[in-house]
């Protein structure tokens, strides 16, 4: 039977908040940047026994001087002006979102399935928040926001979609940071199956 995606999980990554080689393991196939392939070899995929926070400290403060910009964490203000592009550009595409995240280094959206495609969406949404922060006059306008590889992991059923929710729900909590509830967010109807 052939798999039929509901959602797409999309995930934004900070610029330099999760680079190829990250102890905790990544995505990535190869490291584009050959200053860092001296920190350490690839694991695709995260790894089962992930590392102690003090490692992925240690491994980050070898990494950012390799960087060409430094890591930008997003504070209060800078994760209400991802919400406000988020927005914008949802009410424009007529996306529907089942959840949303937007945490200190990182961002989460649920997207129902739409003619775009995931990766499509990814870079839409990417451009405009990315466009938005850059407008900042604390923000150099040459600075990338977010790692330029899209992060879209399919849902085809709606358990899988339920779960997406909770554990996208959970994030900013498991930062210490507050509850979010953003108005662009549409409470999951169990599509398809309704």
């Amino acid at each position: 039977m052939p798999r039929i995606v509901i959602a797409h999980h999309l995930i934004f990554t900070g610029y330099g908040m999760w680079l190829p080689n990250d102890p905790r393991g990544s995505g990535s196939e190869e490291t584009r940047k050959p200053t860092l392939e001296s920190l350490g070899p690839i694991h695709l995929g995260r790894k089962p026994v992930q590392p102690q926070r003090f490692e992925v400290k240690r491994f980050y403060n070898q990494a950012n001087p390799h960087l060409v910009f430094p890591p930008l964490w997003f504070d209060e203000a800078l994760r209400n002006v991802i919400a406000d592009a988020f927005a914008r550009t949802l009410a424009q595409r007529k996306y529907t979102i089942w959840a949303c995240a937007i945490c200190s280094n990182h961002a989460h959206l649920l997207v129902r399935r739409h003619r775009d495609d995931g990766r499509s969406i990814w870079t839409t949404m990417a451009e405009s928040a990315a466009n938005a922060m850059r407008e900042l006059p604390s923000i150099d306008p040459s600075h990338p926001i977010w790692a330029d590889r899209p992060y879209d992991v399919f849902k085809d059923s709606p358990e899988q979609v339920r779960s997406a929710i909770a554990y996208i729900n959970k994030n900013p909590i498991k930062e210490g940071l507050p509850e979010q509830r953003w108005p662009f967010v549409t409470p999951y109807d169990n599509w398809p199956l309704r």
